[in-house]
């Protein structure tokens, strides 16, 4: 089986922000991808952005493995968009959102998308807050 999770963070301010992303893919409980990378910053940067690349990044890593998958994460916009539950209709994550549905599409057979708690993402989440504080950027109190 193939797990796949993913999560995006934007700080310190959002929109706006400095971005990052984080993905992680399991194969029978093992772990054959791990990563975490910064986006970038300004008016074009948001968290749903950061989120789109978080899913992109892990559904590239899906794509070169074979059989049956579910991608993660703890986004209820991408996950509700990509399912088609939620219509993607403006904001900054749009052209994210069309390179995420193009490769979705060519896997939607054999890709299940679950919607998670952000508890459940932690590895993700702490890949994402790595990234920035590793950069210096001050994280908001949650």
């Amino acid at each position: 089986m193939i797990e796949a999770w993913f999560d995006g963070a934007c700080e310190p301010t959002n929109p706006g922000g400095h971005t990052s992303c984080a993905s992680l893919v399991r194969v029978d409980g093992q772990i054959v991808h791990q990563s975490a990378r910064y986006i970038g910053f300004g008016p074009t940067m948001s968290n749903n952005v950061a989120e789109y690349c978080g899913f992109i990044d892990a559904i590239l890593q899906v794509k070169q493995l074979d059989g049956p998958a579910i991608i993660r994460g703890d986004s209820q916009l991408v996950i509700k968009q990509l399912r088609g539950a939620w219509r993607a209709k403006a904001g900054l994550y749009l052209p994210y959102y069309q390179e995420a549905v193009t490769l979705l599409d060519h896997e939607r057979d054999r890709v299940t998308l679950q919607w998670i708690p952000r508890e459940e993402n932690e590895e993700c989440d702490v890949g994402t807050k790595a990234v920035l504080t590793q950069r210096g950027i001050r994280l908001r109190a949650r």
